[in-house]
């Protein structure tokens, strides 16, 4: 996949804080967290959706009760 260019708009002082860090790998640590907080932000729909059907589902035969009458009909 080809990079692209996202720009966003951070306070002067922060984009100073980041200039005076050592190194370059602060790029990728932004890239990183960019990456995760998209991550969570797409996951929360799914695990929202999950939490109310478990909600909503009835609550079955215990497997312990099906396997208990398997093994008494042989």
């Amino acid at each position: 996949m080809a990079p692209s260019v996202y720009r966003i708009r951070i306070d002067s002082r922060v984009r100073k804080m980041i200039d005076d860090l050592p190194g370059k790998e602060c790029q990728e640590e932004i890239r990183s967290l960019i990456e995760d907080a998209v991550r969570l932000k797409r996951r929360q729909p799914l695990l929202g959706a999950a939490q109310k059907r478990q909600e909503a589902k009835t609550p079955g035969i215990p497997a312990a009760v099906i396997i208990r009458e398997a093994r008494d009909d042989r």
